[in-house]
């Protein structure tokens, strides 16, 4: 590296041309070439684009020195000589150091990454040029933000290390130190509120039990400030217009590790409202203003009241376009009386245009898709409420995590302004193969394309073809939200759905429904909409050998049984179930076990066959004001719907079902959310009953945590049972197995078949009313950065099913009773993968029937709370 003196020999050597005499020292020249001298990282070119010079320019001493001074100006130059050799200008530069690494030890209290955003905002960042200056000024600003925190013996300590190739790296060794401790807090000056009234206000407290956990003994400038300004609103706020605060002291102790804190206040006098006046350009009817006045003759003043006053007045100006419109609310203060004449004047300013609407972060889905949900139009007046409107609209699609928007003034008008949206895309389905385990269905195969968001076109779109333990269903949907421009939908379903519902803990029974449905819906406001929609479906229902009673009645013969008995069901002293032993019946005919079975107790089946084809008409009305269309935290929503299986059906039935969910924010992160579903079906016409198949569930996700899935409510009952008393086997001459092989449980008693129900608890069979509802306190997860992606909460889930045509011999059946109520308590948590939401819940029931099964441990995924 070329020293400083060297490079001042070299200066005089080459300026001696221009120094033999008075006369040459004041010659100018034209300068032929310019040659640049000891670059390494920085091109010739910026050299030569930052010297107001040229070749081929008449060059003189003032432009010389005004060269050297332009190239300072840049700042990449530690040192700058220029000379002469001839008729070529030399420059020879030192550059300036860049930085390669900056290294920061020793920080706790404030982020790396907040440290190094600060640093580079100064100027020093890896790849640019090292300024001594700005570091030590940075060095005296990181120490100023320790002190402002109550940190007052920290430290910082920097060190530059030279690297090859002129590059330094910087090493910022920081010592936090400890934050000093509040020992006193003592405001002076007031009578009206005692110290303890206004103590309870101060975020900063001295030293208590739970100082420890909150750290609210710990000083710092920022919840000083915030405390200050809490005791002039409370004091304002209650009429004490000429409160002020007139001198505060922050004392620290020699050792640093102590904070006393003295506020000194003026109280004045209680004042309260004579008059309220709107003055100014009122661009709008004074009626439609005052509308918005909180502030009334008679109160006694509040600075709160006033504020919110001019905030309603300049949103409901925005709202007509005048989106920087002003309104101050100016007192006019009588001391003699304590009174104040409220004055609020109004400057609209000029009525405000959008120009332009865009989007930016949509890297998904399209541009069309976000602008039609836009209430705010290019080229009309900006209003204030259709911008909030629309971004609300983005956020509730459940496309994005979130919505921001932005309106700046267009550069050169003061009418018109642009409108920008920025959005963060998050996962709206999952397209691939599915393997998986899903706790109530166990193994999971197939292949899914689940879309809400289409390709980024906003339709959603649905192909299916899962088979799990207890289904296999193929499906295809289809649904256009923008069916119109003006928002009614269309969309379509076709599928074919295959269950054994004993493998979700329901009466043992097979289902094959093939069927479609068209759709509609409607907008009717801007958070209202009604659906339509017309389906037809076949459905054939396949009893097991032992169908409980409620579907297929008995005592029945079977071939091969000519012999029946049956037998009552036991709770034994621990609480387990069993039959007793059957009583032995003489032979019966058909005839005569016929007439064994009432009318009355036929079961589902009996009385309607097994195969059905049924068009339904479903309509519904829905709300929604939710803040996301995902991970809600404020807002409500709500939905009706009325399910008719149509005249001429094989089946005549309805359900009539309610949600609706509400949040209610209560500080900062925190939120309750209240929730519920109630549901009502049954048959009209000739079915006399809601078809079971259609019966509604409780327990598990969705429902009433921490009881297994679908176990709640009304049990079947179960089959009689039958003896064969004559010698059979189970197996023909052929070596086949007979029917009575394919019984549930069968054994061979002195040469004789006997054939066992082995079903010892009762099926859970569903109900016809369902009413559940639940509370949850969300929380956010500590250490998590991204809370819009995972949720926490704490909850209490109520609820059952109940039955309004319960037979006599039905296990565990009842009417609406509010002592069936089932209730528990627990914590969740759903975190919104790339394949879907994610959700674990652990929880505790607090009453529990004799047949209520309880899952402690639950997790799904595919759905959210």
């Amino acid at each position: 590296m070329i020293t400083r003196f060297t490079r001042f020999i070299a200066a005089v050597l080459l300026l001696l041309p221009l120094a033999q005499s008075p006369q040459a020292q004041n010659s100018s020249f034209i300068v032929s070439d310019i040659r640049v001298e000891g670059l390494q990282r920085i091109s010739a070119g910026s050299v030569f684009a930052a010297m107001p010079l040229a070749v081929g320019d008449l060059v003189d001493a003032g432009l010389i020195r005004s060269s050297a001074r332009a190239l300072f100006g840049t700042g990449n130059f530690d040192d700058i000589q220029i000379g002469r050799d001839g008729n070529v200008l030399v420059v020879m530069v030192a550059e300036r150091p860049s930085i390669s690494e900056i290294i920061i030890d020793g920080n706790k209290a404030i982020e790396t990454e907040a440290l190094l955003d600060g640093l580079k905002g100064a100027g020093l960042a890896e790849g640019q040029v090292f300024k001594r200056s700005t570091l030590e000024g940075m060095q005296m600003e990181l120490q100023r933000q320790y002190v402002m925190q109550g940190r007052y013996d920290a430290a910082i300590e920097t060190d530059v290390i030279p690297e090859p190739r002129n590059r330094v790296s910087v090493n910022i060794d920081v010592d936090e130190g400890t934050v000093a401790v509040i020992k006193h807090i003592n405001v002076v000056g007031n009578e009206i509120f005692d110290d303890e009234e206004i103590g309870d206000l101060f975020t900063l407290k001295t030293t208590g039990l739970l100082s420890f956990f909150t750290n609210d003994d710990k000083y710092a400038r920022e919840k000083l400030s915030g405390d200050l300004e809490k005791l002039t609103s409370y004091y304002m706020d209650r009429g004490y217009l000429q409160f002020s605060i007139d001198s505060t002291q922050v004392s620290v102790a020699p050792e640093k590790d102590a904070v006393f804190i003295t506020a000194n206040i003026s109280e004045g006098e209680k004042f309260t409202v004579d008059s309220v006046k709107l003055s100014g350009d009122l661009v709008l009817p004074e009626e439609d203003l005052k509308r918005f006045l909180l502030v009334r003759e008679g109160q006694t003043f509040s600075q709160q009241m006033v504020t919110s006053t001019e905030e309603y007045l300049t949103q409901r100006l925005g709202n007509e376009g005048y989106n920087f419109a002003k309104v101050s609310g100016i007192p006019e203060i009588d001391e003699e009386t304590n009174t104040v004449n409220m004055k609020f004047f109004v400057d609209p300013g000029k009525r405000t245009y959008v120009r332009r609407i865009s989007f930016r972060g949509n890297t998904k889905t399209i541009d069309e898709v976000l602008r039609r949900e836009m209430r705010q139009m290019e080229g009309a007046p900006a209003s204030s409420q259709s911008i909030e409107t629309s971004r609300i609209r983005l956020e509730r699609l459940g496309f994005f995590k979130q919505a921001i928007v932005d309106t700046p003034e267009v550069p050169g008008h003061d009418d018109l302004i642009d409108v920008e949206f920025v959005v963060e895309e998050q996962s709206s389905g999952s397209i691939g193969a599915s393997f998986g385990y899903a706790q109530g269905t166990g193994l999971i195969l197939g292949v899914n394309l689940q879309q809400d968001n289409f390709l980024g076109s906003g339709k959603r779109v649905g192909i299916g073809l899962n088979s799990s333990s207890y289904q296999d269903f193929y499906n295809f949907s289809y649904t256009n939200p923008y069916y119109t421009e003006d928002g009614v939908s269309r969309g379509f379903n076709i599928f074919y759905r295959s269950t054994d519902l004993e493998e979700v803990n329901v009466a043992s029974y097979t289902t094959d429904t093939l069927g479609g449905a068209v759709n509609f819906g409607y907008p009717i406001k801007e958070t209202e909409r009604l659906g339509f929609s017309v389906g037809v479906s076949n459905t054939k229902i396949t009893a097991g050998r032992f169908a409980v009673q409620e579907i297929k009645a008995s005592p029945r013969l079977l071939q091969g049984v000519d012999y029946w008995h049956t037998s009552t069901l036991d709770v034994r002293d621990d609480g387990t179930l069993f039959y007793t032993e059957p009583e032995v019946i003489e032979p019966l005919s058909e005839l005569e076990l016929s007439q064994l079975t009432l009318p009355s107790q036929l079961g589902f089946l009996d009385k309607n066959g097994d195969e059905y084809l049924n068009w339904t008409l479903t309509s519904s009305w829905t709300q929604s004001t939710l803040n996301r269309g995902l991970n809600a935290t404020r807002g409500a929503s709500q939905s009706v719907a009325l399910e008719v299986s149509m005249p001429g059906s094989d089946l005549e039935f309805y359900k009539l079902t309610y949600r609706g969910e509400y949040y209610m924010p209560l500080y900062r992160s925190f939120t309750l959310r209240f929730r519920t579903e109630l549901g009502y079906g049954d048959g009209y016409g000739e079915t006399t009953e809601l078809p079971f198949y259609e019966h509604f569930f409780a327990g598990g996700f969705g429902s009433v945590r921490g009881f297994e899935s679908n176990t709640l409510g009304p049990r079947s009952t179960p089959a009689k049972l039958y003896r064969s008393e004559q010698p059979v086997t189970a197996i023909d001459a052929d070596g086949n197995p007979t029917e009575l092989a394919n019984f549930l449980s069968y054994r061979e008693v002195d040469g004789k078949l006997v054939v066992e129900d082995v079903n010892d608890v009762p099926d859970p069979f569903g109900g016809n009313v369902l009413i559940e509802g639940g509370v949850e306190l969300i929380f956010p997860l500590p250490f998590i950065k991204d809370q819009r992606s995972i949720r926490s909460a704490f909850f209490v889930d109520a609820g059952n099913v109940f039955n309004t045509g319960c037979r006599p011999s039905q296990i565990n059946c009842f009417d609406i009773e509010g002592g069936e109520i089932r209730v528990s308590v627990g914590v969740g948590v759903t975190w919104i993968t790339g394949f879907g939401p994610m959700t674990f819940s652990l929880s505790k029931p607090l009453n529990t029937g004799p047949f209520d099964e309880e899952e402690p441990f639950q997790f799904t995924l595919g759905r959210g709370f």
